[in-house]
């Protein structure tokens, strides 16, 4: 795979991930994440910790962004490609009234980029 057609497969999952971070359609879960993805961060000052399983979960029971007409803001902050399997994408995408940073690590697994940990950054908390 050449390192454009490599930017913009990566570019593709990000999108969907934003996607499920506004819809909460857990349908394309499995091709954004690993199954054996952490996610990580801090919350009221506590580390949070979340393995995709479970994170999926509160997707699937949580009313989605959409839903609740909370505005879409998203933005790839940059991509950072360590080898043609693995890289990290940081972006900022808000989730209903909270704006994240979230640090993305990428691997390419049997021929598709799939999140591996992600490492998130509650940058913003709107008004609701």
């Amino acid at each position: 795979m050449t390192e454009t057609a490599a930017c913009k497969s990566l570019v593709a999952v990000v999108d969907q991930y934003f996607d499920t971070m506004f819809d909460n359609d857990t349908g394309r879960f499995d091709r954004i994440f690993a199954p054996t993805a952490q996610l990580h961060g801090l919350r009221d000052g506590t580390l949070r910790v979340l393995p995709a399983a479970e994170y999926r979960k509160i997707l699937d029971t949580t009313p989605s962004p959409q839903s609740k007409g909370a505005p879409r803001q998203q933005e790839i902050l940059s991509i950072d490609f360590t080898a043609p399997v693995q890289a990290l994408v940081k972006v900022r995408v808000r989730i209903d009234a909270l704006l994240y940073v979230d640090y993305l690590c990428f691997h390419r697994i049997d021929d598709a980029w799939r999140i591996t940990a992600k490492s998130f950054h509650v940058e913003r908390c709107f008004e609701p």
